[in-house]
């Protein structure tokens, strides 16, 4: 770790951190607080991958289905018109509706090769955003004064990484540059998460190997092939298995860094607080570790 100690922590002039955890533990929460300290940049990766990795991707999409209806088209040719996605720290949902849902496109889904192929896309757009860390560090306190930094990470991280291997080159970048910040949700969290996923599901970024190992589970189970599936009835019946599947990984990843239990979350109220909480979590784990 960057703060080997909480000494080093209190007395470095710059710090810089980096959130990872599921959705909903208050990843983006910790960061506006900091955020609105004045002292603290925050870097946000779904954000970097909307206006940057996928900005082109996002765009071109819009721009094919508005060619499809010909007074837009005649405007486009033209250049009459301009289209672009309007993607803020607080609005992502260009990026979930590029994603989409694989099935029946009847029902608003895509076909599941064409799902994989904006499932990769997404993949590399968001290593690609977290490789970007140390130059926004850089870029935050050359350009802007910022002297501290936050990387606002998506729930998906775990998913491209190892926490295992000692060698793991994203977790040996990003660890090179933040103190990796765990947030630990709770078995009651889960359960709130899936019932609210439930009564709106969202698309969802997933290995590679794992979409496949539900996809083809899916179509066994329901006796149905591709053009059958509701979109909304897979990723709904895939979500739960997806935060199964993500919690160990999560858990490999915690050595890299300290993590924060929710009593942690509750009691950060400001800049000071982020501090103090950070410096007794460091000093946790030491005494577990020796």
């Amino acid at each position: 770790m960057i703060y080997s100690t909480a000494r080093d922590w209190r007395e470095a002039p710059n710090k810089h951190v980096l959130f990872y955890g599921m959705s909903g533990l208050g990843k983006t929460h910790l960061s506006n607080i900091l955020r609105a300290s004045g002292d603290w940049f925050h870097y946000s990766i779904d954000y970097r991958i909307g206006t940057r990795h996928m900005g082109e991707l996002i765009a071109d999409n819009a721009k094919a289905h508005a060619m499809q209806v010909p007074f837009l088209r005649d405007l486009l040719l033209s250049d009459s018109i301009y289209i672009g996605s309007n993607i803020t720290f607080n609005n992502l949902a260009p990026v979930s509706t590029y994603l989409g849902k694989p099935g029946s496109v009847a029902k608003g889904g895509m076909p599941i090769e064409d799902y994989r192929v904006r499932q990769d896309q997404f993949r590399r757009a968001e290593i690609a955003a977290l490789n970007d860390t140390g130059y926004f560090i850089d870029r935050a306190a050359r350009l802007y004064g910022y002297p501290n930094f936050i990387c606002d990470t998506g729930g998906s991280i775990c998913e491209w990484v190892d926490g295992n291997d000692p060698n793991d080159p994203l977790l040996t970048e990003l660890s090179q540059h933040c103190l990796l910040v765990r947030l630990e949700g709770t078995e009651a969290h889960t359960a709130e998460l899936i019932r609210r996923f439930d009564r709106a599901p969202k698309p969802m970024a997933y290995q590679p190997e794992f979409l496949n190992t539900v996809w083809d589970e899916y179509l066994r189970e329901n006796n149905c092939i591709e053009s059958d599936v509701d979109p909304d009835s897979f990723i709904r019946w895939t979500y739960a298995r997806a935060l199964a599947h993500r919690k160990p990984r999560y858990e490999a990843m915690a050595p890299w860094g300290v993590t924060l239990t929710p009593a942690d979350v509750e009691r950060i109220t400001d800049a000071a607080s982020f501090t103090d909480v950070i410096a007794e979590v460091i000093d946790r784990r030491a005494q577990t570790t020796t």
